[in-house]
């Protein structure tokens, strides 16, 4: 057995609104399924939100909704999540079971490139944890403008963070790839923060504002 098959089978599962979520965008989306976060790391996502006692939320990249779902879930009943994406036609969906899962109330949706929505925000911490899966291209320029507005103490995830593998190929220097690397390279190298990245999904780095 693969050892993700193996750390799956013994992680909380997700439920059927997550699993008929994951379905319909296989099927509405097939070319893009891979956009959507791993199962695993969604679980991880509300486990650690409610361990923070995230109240205040940002989300960047939410394409058919998995990952806003599982963030909404670890918030306090009177949280709030902002969610920055500009697929009209990828929210749909991701409106629709916001709805099912009982969390429309507490997510807010803003569609338009992602950097000036947040630069439109106050530049002061507001948000206790924040999440940032767009284009990899712009990680850099999203990570200047989230963590002076992330709360001391609050958290930060980065998803997609080992490019399937591909940032310890040398070899490989397709400009994705390198943007994730000079990512990389950036936040490790970061004093407002103290980060671990993790194994999970294609993975995942988990910083802590300082």
């Amino acid at each position: 057995m693969h050892i993700n098959a193996y750390l799956c089978a013994h992680s909380t599962p997700p439920d059927t609104i997550l699993r008929e979520l994951a379905h319909e965008t296989a099927e509405w989306f097939p070319g893009e399924r891979s956009l959507a976060i791993a199962p695993e790391q969604g679980t991880l996502m509300t486990i650690l939100a409610r361990l923070i006692g995230a109240r205040s939320a940002l989300e960047i990249g939410t394409f058919t909704g998995y990952s806003s779902i599982c963030l909404a879930r670890g918030l306090t009943d009177d949280g709030h999540l902002l969610c920055c994406d500009l697929s009209e036609e990828w929210t749909s969906v991701a409106r629709k079971y916001w709805e099912r899962a009982g969390l429309a109330d507490r997510i807010e949706l803003r569609l338009g490139p992602a950097l000036e929505t947040v630069r439109s925000l106050p530049p002061s911490p507001q948000f206790d944890i924040a999440f940032i899966d767009a284009e990899k291209t712009g990680y850099l320029g999203y990570w200047k403008e989230v963590v002076p507005r992330v709360r001391p103490g609050g958290a930060i995830l980065v998803d997609n963070t080992f490019s399937h593998g591909r940032v310890i190929d040398a070899g490989n220097e397709r400009e994705l790839v390198q943007a994730v690397r000079d990512f990389n390279d950036h936040a490790a190298a970061d004093d407002r923060v103290e980060l671990i990245m993790l194994p999970v999904g294609d993975g995942l780095t988990l910083a802590r504002k300082k």
